[in-house]
């Protein structure tokens, strides 16, 4: 099954996760979230597969760096166009896997595709 793995070039996790998936001998396509993604297409579809708590990283700079209205519009609907215009909101990796998204790099998303 081939995989694509959406995230930063810089971002420990997503080298972490990569480097798992492929030592695993999986095919990974990597595209970074900032540069290479249609987050208009894609993150309608990430929320549909998810909850919003899940994918948006409430843990970053680009969070903390949000207005009290910002973080507000995340529980009334209004975190898709957040995330589209603030790529670095999305907890990495976001991984693609046939029909299935696997947000973050957690001990369960491992055990699910390696």
């Amino acid at each position: 099954m081939s995989l694509t793995l959406y995230g930063l070039k810089n971002c420990d996790t997503c080298k972490k996760a990569l480097k798992a998936l492929e030592s695993a001998g999986k095919t990974v396509t990597f595209v970074d979230i900032r540069t290479e993604a249609d987050l208009a297409g894609k993150v309608p579809e990430w929320l549909a597969a998810s909850d919003v708590k899940t994918l948006v990283n409430s843990r970053s700079t680009t969070w903390r760096g949000l207005s009290d209205e910002e973080k507000a519009s995340v529980e009334t609907g209004g975190a898709e166009a957040l995330l589209i215009a603030n790529p670095t909101l999305i907890k990495r990796p976001v991984i693609e896997a046939g029909n299935e998204v696997y947000v973050g790099w957690t001990k369960q998303v491992e055990a699910a595709l390696v």
